[in-house]
């Protein structure tokens, strides 16, 4: 696959703050690469650097073989962006918000009608285009965002949190709409902090304290972890923790107040585990490993805790 953008040895710093150490990411057209990390992961100042906001202290990006600290200009018309804030005008159409976003790129006439047809067509927004914006619904918002983010067909899309305060069915329907960029050959790099949406993505980068700390399919990632998480629901975690550890030489983890253990051989640990446990364990359940299992294995924390705590 073709590389489209390319970043080696990125470092950023805010004062005394090390906000990015040496993150290094490929992507290629027609792939979707996620990066989730929790607020202060550095995730943010990523895309900023990618979108050309921030000047590169230290490292190299190449967009479509541009240089990002040398020529910012010509990368800019490599890319399209969708912020996470709202970049609408709620007073105008559909139309008339793609007319605006074509004019800075100078496309005018037949050009212009036939990729914003397209658009409409390839994001279902034909039977909308009329409409004031502020008059629809959030998901449809977004895809708008879309239509303008990729009107001038860049080789690159950037979306920062872009299913941040959309419902379940909103969140499908602009995934759909993601994959099928994808699959038209765009390469797509979005920033989020919601697990199940980074699990939709063809490579994830988790990113914490300003590292690439795992990359990889999500399949991959989830493989790392062994084939099998077994998870027991107890009142008394203390109690269960020390059997498992100090009895039954294990090394489990506590998430979300369940306990985690990593396994290649649960038939013959399940029996083990009830009779060890008794009625200390109210539930003992079998299944495959998460993206978070992947985060606590590589950072020591769990995913909410890590945002909670970050600034």
């Amino acid at each position: 696959m073709t590389k489209i953008c390319s970043v080696r040895d990125l470092h950023h710093r805010y004062g005394d703050h090390t906000a990015l150490a040496g993150v290094e990411l490929d992507v290629s057209a027609g792939e979707v690469v996620a990066m989730l990390g929790p607020n202060g992961s550095g995730k943010t100042t990523l895309f900023r650097l990618l979108c050309t906001l921030l000047p590169i202290q230290q490292g190299t990006i190449t967009i479509d073989d541009v240089d990002a600290k040398t020529n910012p200009l010509a990368v800019r018309s490599r890319i399209g962006i969708v912020f996470q804030s709202p970049g609408l005008d709620k007073k105008l159409t559909v139309d008339e918000n793609i007319a605006c976003q074509a004019a800075l790129y100078g496309l005018t006439g037949d050009e212009l009608d036939q990729r914003r047809d397209e658009l409409l067509l390839m994001l279902d927004l034909t039977d909308r285009r009329s409409d004031l914006c502020e008059k629809l619904s959030g998901g449809l918002k977004r895809r708008v965002e879309l239509a303008k983010g990729m009107l001038h067909q860049p080789p690159l899309l950037l979306l920062d949190e872009p299913s941040t305060g959309l419902d379940p069915s909103a969140r499908l329907s602009l995934w759909n709409a993601i994959r099928s960029l994808a699959d038209s050959g765009m390469a797509v790099v979005l920033t989020t902090h919601l697990l199940e949406e980074a699990d939709k993505a063809d490579r994830v980068a988790i990113l914490a304290d300003g590292k690439k700390i795992a990359e990889g399919s999500p399949a991959q990632l989830r493989g790392e972890m062994g084939q099998t998480i077994v998870t027991i629901t107890t009142s008394d975690t203390a109690s269960v923790l020390s059997i498992l550890r100090d009895e039954m030489g294990l090394d489990p983890t506590e998430l979300h107040h369940q306990i985690r253990l990593h396994t290649e051989s649960p038939k013959s640990l399940l029996p083990e585990l009830m009779d060890r446990l008794g009625d200390q364990a109210e539930s003992i359940s079998v299944g495959k490993p998460s993206l978070e299992d992947v985060f606590v294995a590589k950072t020591g924390q769990s995913f909410d805790a890590a945002i909670e705590v970050s600034p």
